[in-house]
């Protein structure tokens, strides 16, 4: 087991899961309106391993951390793919062509 003081130096991603009780809504229906959902702390998430509602802190992080992985997934699926092998030197200009034009050797 390894010994250590204080904090850990980075925030540890946990596993959520959808609220069985709201399923993810952060609402019940109530009999005349909808009601805050308590085993989640009305956010529609509890932890994955234990069901239980995460602290209002922790769950910021979580929830901050959970965006941030589905915006670089956004970003990476936005760039375009790139070409790898003879394709991508065969797209290219080389401007070894007549007035500096692509010259493909075909």
């Amino acid at each position: 087991m390894k010994k250590s003081h204080g904090p850990a130096f980075r925030a540890t991603q946990l596993d959520l899961a959808l609220c069985p009780a709201c399923r993810g809504r952060a609402v019940i229906k109530g009999v005349f309106h909808e009601l805050a959902c308590v085993q989640c702390n009305a956010s529609g998430w509890v932890d994955a391993e234990t069901g239980e509602a995460l602290p209002l802190e922790v769950l910021v992080t979580q929830l901050s951390m959970c965006l941030q992985a589905a915006d670089r997934q956004i970003e990476q699926l936005k760039r375009p793919a790139q070409m790898t092998g003879p394709a991508a030197i065969y797209q290219q200009n080389n401007r070894r062509g007549a007035g500096g034009s692509n010259w493909t050797g075909d």
